[in-house]
């Protein structure tokens, strides 16, 4: 229970946010960002009277945004028993790296392009990720790792590029639940993430792309051998 009214306060507290043209979408943002953020794990229960009492919506604008959620693979109906978060299969994790090795990559090549404050966002979340892990807070290394594959396929430019990766990277951190110790799956990756940033600086778009390409087959294989030890 604890843990579930954690994340129903995150939804109660940022629903003043909730627009009156898009509400359904505004609570599909507000529950996928509870994923993201680690606060919402595989196959906890998402009560659909206690949502709409934290962000003050209705019935069927609840429905509404599970379904969005549903259609992102976020969330899945059990029929009599209600609506879950979505546990992500081995054949999912497999298609979820496919994906990602095309936006992150195609990111990385666009770097010379990009705004200088695009690619600020991917140091940002660097130094987020090393002061979260200075702190011992693993979770919310988690978080920041997140934000920095999101801030590398942000260097692309496009829209319709961060709204996929948005819901990819929601995705992945389902992923990340499987893990028994965070710290021992995100440690490795810091410095993996502060030299691929280094690489962006310093305009090397070659060895950027390849460490990035062996980073994401790196942490594929560590995590597909997880999911097969559990079965």
């Amino acid at each position: 229970m604890p843990a579930q009214q954690s994340w129903l306060d995150s939804i109660a507290a940022a629903r003043d946010g909730i627009g009156r043209a898009s509400t359904a979408d505004r609570v599909a943002h507000l529950l996928r960002e509870q994923i993201t953020d680690g606060r919402l794990a595989p196959g906890d229960r998402v009560p659909e009277e206690d949502l709409g009492r934290a962000a003050k919506v209705s019935r069927n604008t609840i429905r509404e945004a599970f379904r969005l959620l549903i259609n992102e693979r976020l969330l899945v109906h059990e029929f009599n028993r209600g609506v879950f978060v979505r546990r992500v299969t081995a054949d999912g994790l497999a298609d979820l790296y496919r994906v990602r090795r095309i936006l992150e990559c195609e990111g990385v090549r666009c770097a010379p392009s990009a705004p200088a404050e695009a690619l600020a966002r991917v140091g940002a979340a660097v130094a987020d990720g090393e002061d979260a892990a200075a702190a011992g807070r693993w979770e919310r290394v988690g978080t920041a790792d997140i934000r920095f594959h999101q801030a590398l396929a942000a260097l692309v430019g496009s829209p319709r590029v961060d709204e996929m990766t948005r819901h990819l990277l929601a995705e992945m951190r389902l992923v990340f639940h499987e893990m028994g110790s965070p710290r021992e799956f995100h440690e490795p990756y810091l410095a993996r993430n502060r030299r691929l940033y280094d690489l962006l600086e310093q305009g090397d778009i070659g060895a950027a792309e390849a460490e990035l390409r062996s980073y994401l087959d790196d942490a594929e294989a560590q995590l597909t051998k997880a999911y097969r030890e559990q079965q």
